[in-house]
C-alpha cells in the first residue's frame, strides 16, 4: 500500500517540471539518511554470527537492479502509455516465480499459477481500454519489460541477502549504490534538478519516506519471512491501491470495469494466501 502512493507523488512532481530520472534519484537520495539512521540505531543491525564479512557484491547488485528498475520505468512512461508501463512492469511477479524454485527451492503449486494468472487478468481489466499494443510504442513497452526483469531481479537479490542481512542493512547499502547511478541518468537526460517551490520538495520527500523508506523497507523485511514468489505476487495489490488513491486524491474516474478488475486481483491474492492446509 505504501508503494501505491508512488504514482501519485510522481505524477504531481512531473506536473511541476521534474523529469522521471530526477524523481527516481530524489526518491532514494532523500530516503538514504533515514535508512542509515535506522541502521546505525538498530541494536541487532547485522547478523554477524551468520557470516564472516558483509556481502558487498550482492548489496551493490541490489542497488544496480533497483536503479535500472526506477530509471527504465520512469522513462518507459515517456514512450508508452501509463497503463502499458504499469501492467507490463508487474510481470516482475512472473519473473520471481520462475526463478524462486531454482534459487530457493520453493515449491510452486498449481493453484499459485492460477492465482498469478487471475491477478494479471484483473490488472488488465483494471487498466481497461488504456492498455494497447502499438508498433510505435514498442520501445516504451520494451523498457517496461526491462523494468519487470530488473525489479524482479532486485527482489530475488533481496531475498538472497535476507539469509544473512537485516532489512535495515540491505536498504542502507543498496540505496548507497543506487543513488550515483540514478544521478548519472538524470544528468545525462538534462533534466531539471532543482526548484524554488517548497510544495514540490515536499512531494519528493513524501515519495522518499512513504514509498521508498517505508514501502521498500517493509518489502525487504517481508522477504525474510515469506516465500519470494508469494511476496512478489502480493505486490500486485499496488495498482489496486494506486487506482483508489488516484480516484480519491487526483479525482480520476473509477468505473465499474476498474472495480471488477480490482475485485479479481483481490480474489487472486486471497487464493494465493490461503493456508496450505486449506488448499
Amino acid at each position: 500500500m505504501a508503494i501505491g502512493f508512488a504514482p501519485v507523488f510522481a505524477s504531481l512532481a512531473l506536473d511541476e517540471g521534474f523529469g522521471p530520472a530526477a524523481i527516481g534519484f530524489y526518491r532514494v537520495f532523500f530516503a538514504l539518511p533515514f535508512m542509515w539512521l535506522v541502521l546505525l540505531a538498530a541494536p541487532g543491525k547485522v547478523k554477524k554470527s551468520a557470516r564472516t564479512r558483509r556481502p558487498t557484491g550482492l548489496l551493490a547488485l541490489a542497488g544496480f537492479f533497483f536503479a535500472i528498475d526506477l530509471v527504465s520505468w520512469h522513462w518507459s512512461i515517456k514512450y508508452t502509455t501509463v497503463a502499458n508501463a504499469t501492467l507490463l512492469a508487474n510481470f516482475a511477479s512472473l519473473w520471481v516465480t520462475l526463478w524462486a524454485g531454482r534459487l530457493f527451492d520453493e515449491r510452486i503449486v498449481p493453484s499459485f499459477f492460477v492465482a498469478l494468472g487471475l491477478a494479471f487478468a484483473g490488472g488488465a481489466i483494471l487498466m481497461g481500454a488504456s492498455f494497447r499494443l502499438n508498433p510505435e510504442r514498442l520501445f516504451g513497452d520494451g523498457l517496461s519489460l526491462l523494468t519487470a526483469i530488473s525489479y524482479g531481479s532486485y527482489m530475488l537479490t533481496v531475498k538472497k541477502l535476507r539469509e544473512t542481512c537485516s532489512p535495515q542493512e540491505i536498504m542502507a547499502w543498496s540505496g548507497l549504490f543506487a543513488v550515483p547511478l540514478m544521478l548519472a541518468a538524470a544528468l545525462a537526460s538534462g533534466e531539471t534538478m532543482g526548484t524554488t517551490q517548497l510544495n514540490v520538495w515536499l512531494m519528493l520527500l513524501g515519495l522518499a519516506l512513504v514509498s521508498h523508506f517505508a514501502g521498500q523497507g517493509l518489502i525487504a523485511y517481508a522477504f525474510g519471512h515469506l516465500p519470494a514468489a508469494l511476496t512478489s505476487l502480493n505486490l500486485l495489490l499496488q495498482p489496486v491501491f494506486a487506482a483508489t488513491l488516484g480516484w480519491v486524491i487526483l479525482d480520476q474516474a473509477l468505473g465499474g470495469q476498474q472495480l471488477l478488475g480490482a475485485v479479481i486481483v483481490l480474489g487472486a491474492l486471497f487464493l494465493a494466501n490461503r493456508p496450505a492446509e486449506a488448499k
